[in-house]
């Protein structure tokens, strides 16, 4: 693993906005950034982030079969208690998950390890798995990167395939919120893998849903909602108005309410109880739990509910490295040994690890000058050298 420096292309706003990347800058500073790249060996891509995120999504898998009727885990995790039977049903359904997102601390010389998994909402799947590989094969063309250079990158065709079997001949609406130009790239990326697999389409802003005299969830035209897929987490859900109807309503989710299990912090620990001492995991515990202490006086402090990062400190030596403000914590925190990421040219990289219907098929690399990563770290591309 390398962190290589590169000339960008002279296009690459012109490209990326051609192709709807239209959030590649945030506040008028780079998201996209290709002044480098990061390189691996076929060998690092297959033995030791492909193996492992293939592994680690089996044992989150074996982590939902015991917690879906496990009271104590559920708890733990501040699952309301309405929505466990919920959770459970869809479990035992067999409800599809379409994709998800491992993310990974890795140097290129020991495991890697796991530091979350973000199950429910992952965003950044477009530049990771479109506009990077444009990157890839205009770089050959213009002899920035090697000839014989690849990518670790299927996402799209694995999309495709997906949603054949996700969708059921099913109308499929997909909703968030709309008005975030990242969450609105996302969902029209997700809406034309979903076409391109022969599946109709409505895409319809989460505040547009809408519920009918029968129970059912419906568009604002007033069409019943057989499937839809939802870039809004599923704790807003169970605490929004709607989500007391949503145990009745006949509506198909993607993803599942399962996967509200593993959206969770809390499955940190739990995977640690499940499987001690597994390479790729780091220790981890309940803030509340007395083994905690066991981490000493470094450890990283998460809340239960968390995203890009905020409410997230860094403590090392009983001194705070580094603290993301934010609205969560209000459920509690998790602590998790302290793997510092790996440092190349003075940034701290995350890998993003994919997974489409539970198969590993591509990477995508956050990077930032702050060792934790947020909503506004820079996206790198990567090659197989």
């Amino acid at each position: 693993m390398r962190r290589i420096d590169c000339p960008e292309r002279d296009d690459w706003r012109l490209t990326a906005e051609a192709a709807g990347f239209d959030f590649h800058s945030i506040d008028g500073e780079r998201y996209w950034d290709e002044r480098g790249y990061y390189a691996f060996t076929l060998d690092e891509i297959e033995r030791r982030i492909e193996a492992p995120t293939g592994e680690i999504d089996a044992m989150c898998l074996e982590l939902v079969e015991s917690a879906v009727n496990d009271e104590h885990a559920l708890k733990r995790l501040k699952i309301p208690e309405a929505f466990w039977p919920l959770i459970a049903e869809s479990w035992y359904r067999d409800d599809p998950s379409l994709y998800g997102r491992i993310d990974l601390s890795f140097d290129g010389q020991g495991p890697a390890k796991l530091l979350e998994y973000n199950a429910d909402t992952p965003t950044s799947i477009f530049e990771a798995a479109v506009f990077q590989w444009t990157w890839l094969e205009q770089a050959i063309e213009r002899n920035v990167i090697p000839r014989h250079a690849d990518q670790f990158n299927s996402i799209h065709e694995h999309l495709i395939e997906a949603w054949k079997k996700v969708g059921g001949g099913s109308h499929l609406h997909l909703t968030g919120m709309t008005e975030s130009a990242e969450d609105a790239g996302t969902l029209a990326y997700l809406e034309d893998t979903a076409r391109q697999a022969g599946l109709t389409t409505t895409l319809i802003d989460i505040e547009d849903l809408g519920l009918r005299d029968d129970g059912s969830f419906a568009d604002p035209q007033d069409r019943a909602i057989e499937l839809a897929f939802k870039l809004y987490p599923w704790e807003w859900m169970f605490h929004d108005a709607f989500g007391v109807r949503l145990a009745d309503a006949p509506t198909r989710w993607v993803e599942p309410p399962w996967k509200a299990i593993l959206s969770n912090k809390g499955i940190l620990p739990l995977l640690w109880e499940m499987f001690p001492n597994h390479p790729n995991l780091l220790p981890a515990y309940f803030e509340d739990d007395p083994e905690a202490a066991r981490l000493g006086a470094s450890y990283v402090r998460k809340p239960l509910y968390s995203r890009e990062g905020a409410n997230v400190t860094l403590v090392s030596a009983g001194a705070t490295l580094g603290e993301q403000q934010g609205p969560y914590g209000a459920e509690g925190f998790i602590r998790q040994a302290l793997a510092p990421l790996p440092h190349f040219s003075g940034s701290y990289p995350v890998l993003g690890s994919w997974l489409v219907d539970h198969a590993p098929c591509g990477l995508s690399i956050r990077e930032d000058q702050n060792p934790i990563t947020g909503n506004t770290s820079r996206f790198l591309p990567h090659a197989i050298l």
